[in-house]
């Protein structure tokens, strides 16, 4: 698990032949062989490591369904270690797995914000609600709007500074993980004998 608040941003060594190499400082200061990093929101394996980098294999799945087939050397990736019991959760829960891939429609400034519109599929969309959250390339945001075919965050300038987006352009594609809780529920409440509204009325919730 992580937050989706970015440690540092890093920069990709060598990609290809099913394996990521990435130059860091911050995330290999504790590092161990089987520590999970995310790399542009998508969790990701430690195989090796050392003072200046580590790698990380990528399988053709993750391929599919992220962004990671657009890296090359030399690219920035914004980068996350795994969450501990004695961590401050500041942003959400973000599991690192990427539910797909959106496209950015527009970046508008409002005084000292960048408003970031993004395309995504209805799948996607289903699960973002205005004022939720909602992780893009790992970084954890907050839903400002949402329609049908697009929503929308608010960036502060800080974030924009330490992290990939301020490389982003219109066009540019971005993972886009959404809250795992609204998939939860979901998931309850199709069940049978799930979340009712028989069920919350009797537990006094109407």
């Amino acid at each position: 698990m992580f937050t989706g608040i970015v440690e540092e941003v890093g920069k990709v060594k060598s990609i290809g032949g099913g394996k990521i190499v990435v130059e860091s400082k911050v995330v290999v200061e504790d590092v161990r062989v089987g520590d999970s990093i995310c790399v542009n929101g998508v969790c990701l394996t430690v195989t090796e490591f050392d003072d200046k980098s580590f790698t990380a294999d990528v399988m053709p799945e993750t391929i599919r369904r992220t962004s990671l087939f657009e890296l090359k050397i030399g690219g920035m990736v914004n980068l996350e270690r795994a969450l501990t019991l004695s961590s401050r959760l500041g942003g959400h829960i973000v599991s690192g797995h990427v539910d797909g891939v959106g496209k950015i429609l527009s970046l508008k400034n409002e005084a000292n914000a960048v408003l970031m519109k993004i395309q995504a599929e209805p799948k996607i969309l289903r699960y973002v609600v205005e004022k939720g959250s909602v992780a893009l390339d790992g970084i954890s945001l907050t839903v400002a709007s949402v329609d049908l075919s697009s929503f929308t965050v608010s960036l502060i300038p800080h974030t924009r500074e330490i992290t990939d987006l301020k490389e982003k352009k219109i066009g540019s594609l971005i993972n886009i993980e959404t809250d795992i809780i609204g998939k939860y529920v979901e998931k309850l409440a199709s069940n049978s004998g799930g979340i009712t509204k028989d069920f919350l009325s009797t537990n006094g919730f109407f």
